[in-house]
């Protein structure tokens, strides 16, 4: 197996070993996590509270379907509590400032496409435009008080934040080669878009597949709609011309997308997606088995498979319906971000109508000359890795190659 297991030290291993002998503990109930979360805010209201269905749904799916070692109970405890702690000091914060509602949000910038298909680089590469505003991991992940320009590189949250990652870094040490985690990195929508317990981020990260059924068979819409009030509620901090957001998870709601920010200019990213699903597969294995001790690598082939075909199927419907050469859309090749990013990045904003000044053309050359491709390791997979098979699983994706013109022979 090319993906490493994750480390287990021995104090790891004797708390997990609590699990095995039937302790399931800490609790991962609902109505404890919401007293809990309500005890250590002193607050009470979350605001619309249409989130209790799709997290009462997923912690069942976790108690019955996950497996979860002591370890797991603690992590997955610690992000359900974390976005509700959130919402209860943003909700509180709207109180006191209702007119953040008001924010506008124009033609933000949003980057949709497979996993390893460039979005990452173009995502890091527009942030340093300094019109623009990311997210950046620490901010949503600890999101009050609310940052600020004069303490915005300062800020004790980013330390906290970063030595998260680190510990996870610990447990599954070649995660870093797979996707690159850091407090001052911008993030993905995910981590805004899970405060209603709604999209990816819970079926990427754990194994439940009654949830990411369920999930599957919803609106998105309000967890959009709350994505765009954290914004709101970021932007009234600190304001930029633009936000730069992205996540793969927009593929199967491009038009929810659409109805929440009108206006979006969309970047769609295109590769190979047999080349894409073994690696698709190996950050989900690293990310899952921090938290499950048996989890079987081509199971994670075969699942993942099937969610990422359901995926851009639905996004080709989508497409269809807006039309292929929508002014809105930008499609680029997988092949051109490697060959010269910055020069992708100019015919973008060209498409966009957004001027591209020489301070960032010098800040993203700049980027690429100290970022080398690879810099923390190569991303060794295989498709056997996790089952998968060239010849039998490529035509699940036939009709999106065909579509977008894909290229299946490339080596990159």
């Amino acid at each position: 197996m090319a993906m490493a297991k994750p480390r287990r030290p021995l104090p790891i291993r004797i708390l997990n070993y609590t699990g095995k002998v039937g302790l399931k503990i800490p609790s991962i109930a609902v109505d404890t996590q919401l007293t809990t979360a309500k005890k250590a805010t002193g607050l009470n209201d979350f605001g619309d509270e249409r989130f209790l269905e799709p997290l009462t749904i997923l912690v069942d799916s976790l108690e019955r379907e996950s497996r979860l070692t002591t370890l797991g109970r603690i992590s997955v405890r610690e992000t359900i509590g974390r976005y509700l702690r959130n919402r209860l000091y943003i909700q509180e914060h709207l109180k006191k400032h209702p007119e953040i509602i008001q924010e506008e949000i124009r033609k933000p910038l949003i980057i949709v496409g497979l996993p390893r298909t460039g979005t990452t680089v173009l995502f890091n590469l527009l942030a340093l435009d300094p019109a623009n505003r990311a997210p950046l991991s620490w901010e949503t992940s600890i999101p009050y008080p609310l940052p600020v320009e004069a303490t915005y590189k300062t800020d004790p949250r980013i330390a906290k934040m970063q030595k998260n990652f680190d510990n996870l870094y610990s447990i599954v040490p070649t995660l870093k080669a797979v996707h690159e985690f850091a407090s001052e990195l911008p993030q993905e929508c995910v981590a805004i878009t899970s405060h209603e317990f709604l999209g990816i981020e819970f079926p990427l990260t754990y194994d439940v597949p009654s949830f990411s059924k369920w999930v599957n068979e919803q609106s998105w819409l309000p967890a959009l709609k709350y994505h765009k009030l954290f914004l709101q509620y970021l932007q009234s901090g600190i304001k930029k011309e633009r936000w730069v957001l992205k996540t793969p998870g927009h593929l199967p709601v491009i038009d929810d997308l659409l109805k929440v920010y009108p206006d979006a200019c969309i970047i769609h990213t295109h590769r190979d997606p047999m080349k894409v699903m073994p690696s698709a597969a190996s950050l989900f294995y690293g990310l899952t088995s921090v938290s499950i001790d048996d989890l079987d690598p081509k199971k994670v082939g075969v699942d993942q498979t099937a969610m990422w075909e359901s995926y851009l199927n639905k996004s080709i419907d989508i497409r269809q319906k807006l039309g292929k050469n929508n002014k809105q859309f930008f499609d680029t090749q997988f092949e051109d971000v490697v060959r010269d990013p910055v020069a992708l990045i100019e015919r973008i904003y060209h498409h966009f109508d957004i001027p591209f000044t020489e301070e960032t053309r010098n800040n993203m050359d700049q980027y690429m000359r100290d970022k080398p491709r690879e810099e923390f390791g190569k991303h060794h997979y295989t498709l056997e890795d996790f089952g998968l098979s060239e010849k039998r699983d490529s035509s699940r994706f036939k009709r999106y190659c065909d579509y977008f013109n894909i290229q299946t022979n490339s080596d990159i």
